[in-house]
């Protein structure tokens, strides 16, 4: 009736068919157990049929009508015990090797099954009714709310979101990510004419006055270096000097022409009312406006855009721009009191506690959770159930079997116990039924 141990029993030492469906050790131990419950199952079976043969002998032997009842329940067993049996069996194997219709229903339906399964999960598991009644009633807002509210979870999210970052900007190649950035900065910067903007951006600085400070800085620099270099600049004076002039007048000319110089620029620098100060103005407003609207001054300052970002240093300096933003973002991200990482934690902390008291901003969130996942399940909802109907297709029909068999064999065994047991009485109260009829 049952099938040798050699041929049930696969090798456990680490088999895994091509399909990756592995038989391991644990599927071997509940093997071991369904086949205890097989040799119950089975003792039981005989049992009855001994039962049975010793009833009908005694009743034969006219030992009384305690017989009859016996043998009576002992037939209904065997009966239930084998029907039960054969039921069992058929699921995993044709009963006694005979290759009998409708048996062996796993090995041969292994696809049908796993296809009807794959519908099964598709109709009541990824339809968009079921996913967004399931997840309107998770309450997932106030669920996140009240997460990302506890210190010790922001702190948690902060150091796996730093972990996350710094193992991308790690995996990441300098070298691509230098080309894209660089090409990313020329294309941008070649399309985009900066003559309007700067004259605008001018022209606000001129207004606001924001240009007088650095005029105060260079003339107060331009005194410093005029008092520092006075013999330099009435030498040069002199040196320009036609040779014949005679020397104390060059002397002369040049000591006057220093303090002229000097005069001018300590004017300029304590006069914010003065002449050269209100030409600068004129100029810079001049030019704010030409840079917005002179044809001729907008094409020189962007052929003079072009030749600057053609340039080898301005090139190297872009490429080697990531480098340094990667090492100040890795540094940051590694430095717990980093300033990213204390405003990404106080950031978490402040979502989570908005997340908890402001309703509209739940209903939003989960809103666009919902939308989101129940495109996904519609859009892709064939993709995801072919995921196990293209499994279960991949699986070796026999060690499919097998192993469904070692996880749900043993309650399987319970169906051929009870079905003794049940036939039993079953067939005692038809027995008794017939003979109070009968002897009616």
């Amino acid at each position: 009736m049952e099938q040798t141990e050699a041929a049930e029993s696969p090798d456990v030492t680490g088999f895994l068919p091509a399909s990756g469906f592995a038989y391991t050790e644990s599927d071997e131990e509940k093997r071991r157990g369904v086949r205890r419950m097989k040799l119950f199952a089975t003792c039981l079976l005989l049992l009855a049929a001994t039962v049975f043969a010793l009833a009908k002998w005694a009743e034969h032997a006219d030992a009384g009508a305690w017989a009859g009842y016996v043998a009576a329940a002992a037939e209904a067993g065997m009966v239930g015990a084998l029907a039960d049996w054969f039921a069992v069996t058929a699921l995993f194997r044709h009963p006694m090797g005979l290759p009998i219709p409708h048996t062996a229903i796993i090995p041969t339906k292994k696809d049908q099954l796993g296809q009807s399964l794959g519908d099964f999960v598709g109709e009541n598991f990824l339809s968009e009714s079921v996913v967004r009644s399931r997840l309107s009633t998770v309450k997932l807002g106030r669920r996140l709310g009240a997460w990302l509210s506890e210190p010790a979870n922001a702190d948690r999210l902060t150091t796996e979101v730093s972990t996350a970052l710094r193992g991308g900007l790690t995996v990441l190649r300098d070298s691509d990510v230098q080309a894209i950035v660089g090409e990313a900065i020329n294309r941008r910067a070649a399309t985009l004419e900066i003559g309007p903007g700067a004259g605008k951006l001018l022209e606000q600085i001129v207004a606001d006055g924001g240009h007088r400070r650095v005029v105060d800085l260079v003339c107060e620099r331009a005194e410093i270096w005029l008092v520092a270099n006075a013999d330099s600049v009435m030498g040069a004076v002199t040196g320009g000097a036609p040779g014949w002039t005679p020397k104390f007048v060059d002397r002369k000319v040049g000591e006057r022409v220093y303090k002229e110089l000097l005069r001018f620029v300590t004017e300029m620098r304590d006069w914010p009312e003065h002449p050269a100060r209100g030409a600068i103005d004129r100029f810079l407003r001049d030019f704010a406006n030409d840079l917005q609207s002179d044809t001729a001054t907008r094409t020189r300052v962007e052929r003079l855009k072009a030749e600057v970002l053609a340039r080898d240093e301005v090139q190297d300096f872009i490429a080697s721009a990531w480098g340094s933003l990667r090492r100040m973002i890795v540094g940051a991200a590694e430095d717990e009191q980093s300033e990213l990482r204390l405003r990404a934690r106080a950031a978490i902390l402040s979502f989570g506690r908005r997340m908890e008291s402001d309703p509209r901003l739940r209903a939003k969130l989960e809103g666009w959770v919902e939308d989101a996942a129940t495109h996904v399940v519609t859009t892709y909802q064939k993709e995801i159930t072919s995921l196990i109907t293209d499994t279960v297709a991949g699986w070796d029909a026999e060690h499919t079997s097998r192993k469904i068999e070692a996880h749900i064999g043993r309650d399987l065994q319970f169906i051929r116990i009870n079905g003794t047991v049940v036939g039993s009485l079953a067939g005692l109260a038809i027995f008794t039924v017939y003979r109070a009829i009968a002897g009616g």
